[in-house]
């Protein structure tokens, strides 16, 4: 182990209640226990987490200063890159803190403070994705319409809809999970509080709990994914009827970005949340969460920069104007 158990045992503070002994501290195991590993670990992480930040920033600074990118599409995407930069915030610097510390203890109350905003953050992510979904939908298949029914109040309104829905969601796991009585050990096998590694360290039948992120949390997804698939079949059979070559490539350029996040994002959630495992598979898991967790909010504005013609404009306009001061 890279990190004395023994000591943070000893300093673990628990209280009694009807001969429960319940934990007011975790200790989080992270990826990696070997030193050198953890340094290499801090190194990736830190570069990630800084060009994550940077460039969500670059996209949201962006749209905000290009006028002819004042349009929903560019509203939902300054939007996500507002949320990708606070759900990577809630897991990632408290984890390069804890590679670099030998006591890597959490509070109860900061263990679920963390498991509220990542949730709450996520369930957003996975509505806004669709919302962006509907967007391309009502600007390809019915484009006469798009700025009657894209107007900016509903756009507002679709986006507090999105904020919502991910508060309520994570309300209702996080209240229920911290209602269980924590007494088998204290030991979160991962890097972050998440929800099935904190019900395996309850000592009391955790079925209910199961039932509750299979069809609350569940229902978030899978609408979502339903409804996004529902919106790319219309646009799929819209764009297909389109005779020209060039028409054709430019409708799928403007959704191309969007369903490369979508895929990434709901197919790894998908995975680690709902299919069971073995141990071994769910140590596969853990390293899943690595990719939606830090690297996707990292992808997003990548792809989004590089297949998106006139974001390419805006940023090269940006690169000009540099170059002429």
């Amino acid at each position: 182990m890279g990190f004395p158990l023994g000591a943070s045992v000893t300093s673990l503070r628990t209280w009694s209640d009807k001969n429960l002994t319940r934990i007011e501290e975790f200790i989080l195991l992270g990826l990696v226990t070997a030193p050198l590993s953890q340094m290499v670990l801090f190194v990736i992480f830190s570069a990630i987490y800084a060009l994550t930040i940077t460039g969500n920033f670059m996209i949201i600074t962006i749209i905000k200063q290009e006028s002819h990118l004042h349009k929903p599409m560019y509203f939902f995407l300054a939007n996500l890159s507002f949320l990708e930069i606070c759900y990577t915030s809630t897991i990632t610097p408290n984890s390069l803190i804890n590679l670099l510390k030998e006591s890597k203890t959490i509070s109860f109350v900061g263990c679920f403070t963390q498991m509220f905003f990542f949730v709450a953050l996520g369930s957003s992510e996975c509505v806004l994705l669709t919302v962006m979904a509907y967007d391309r939908y009502i600007a390809i298949c019915q484009p006469l319409f798009y700025s009657t029914r894209m107007n900016p109040s509903l756009c507002v309104q679709l986006l507090c809809i999105s904020w919502v829905v991910g508060l309520l969601n994570s309300l209702v796991h996080t209240v229920y999970t911290a209602m269980l009585p924590f007494c088998k050990d204290h030991l979160i096998r991962h890097f972050f509080c998440d929800i099935p590694p904190l019900l395996k360290l309850s000592c009391r039948d955790t079925y209910s709990n199961e039932l509750v992120s299979t069809f609350v949390g569940g229902s978030v997804v899978i609408t979502g994914l339903m409804l996004t698939f529902v919106s790319y079949i219309n646009i799929l059979r819209v764009v297909l009827r389109i005779r020209s070559e060039k028409g054709r490539q430019k409708a799928f350029s403007t959704c191309g970005s969007h369903l490369i996040v979508v895929t990434i994002f709901f197919g790894t959630i998908i995975v680690t949340y709902m299919l069971p495992g073995s141990d071994s598979y769910n140590e596969q898991k853990k390293m899943l969460s690595v990719m939606y967790g830090v690297m996707t909010p990292l992808i997003n504005p990548v792809i989004y920069s590089f297949r998106n013609s006139d974001f390419q404009k805006a940023i090269n306009k940006r690169i000009s104007q540099r170059r002429l001061r």
